[in-house]
């Protein structure tokens, strides 16, 4: 004779590691200076080493949206935050970093133009749609304010 039981429920460790960093900066070009160095340092520390291509992509990625938070997201006495997430795709051998930089500004949102040709700036949104895999943004779900977010899907093997 047998008897059927249920076999109880395991609990599993999740088979893709996440790393997290996030950290509100000053919204001064200080505050972006140093948001850009910490990101390097994290990204460094998670695997993606310095000098590497996706190392100065995702930097590059960080400087842009840190310094548009800066420019055109600042209202006075309020900061912006920087978020990184890396997570690694077990069934396909991908890791994929997400980018989030938060300020506080509703009414000016990120939109794609090209720049007159005689102009020293404007070129940072453009700079993150070649880079990224990813982008887009959305209003702040905890307060006033916009996030704007980059993915980066790191090459295999990386």
């Amino acid at each position: 004779m047998t008897s059927e039981t249920d076999s109880p429920t395991r609990i599993t460790q999740p088979t893709t590691p996440t790393h997290h960093f996030a950290m509100r900066f000053s919204s001064t070009p200080r505050g972006a200076r140093l948001a850009r160095r910490l990101a390097g340092q994290r990204l460094d520390a998670w695997g993606i080493p310095y000098d590497s291509d996706a190392h100065d992509a995702l930097t590059l990625i960080v400087a842009e949206l840190a310094a548009n938070a800066v420019r055109h997201g600042r209202v006075p006495g309020r900061d912006f935050r920087l978020a990184l997430a890396l997570a690694l795709a077990a069934a396909s051998d991908t890791a994929t970093v997400r980018v989030e930089v938060t300020d506080t500004r509703t009414e000016r949102v990120p939109a794609l133009a090209a720049p007159a040709p005689d102009r020293d700036s404007g070129r940072g949104l453009l700079l993150v749609e070649c880079l990224a895999t990813r982008w887009a943004w959305h209003p702040r779900a905890d307060g006033p304010g916009k996030t704007v977010w980059a993915e980066y899907v790191l090459p295999t093997g990386a």
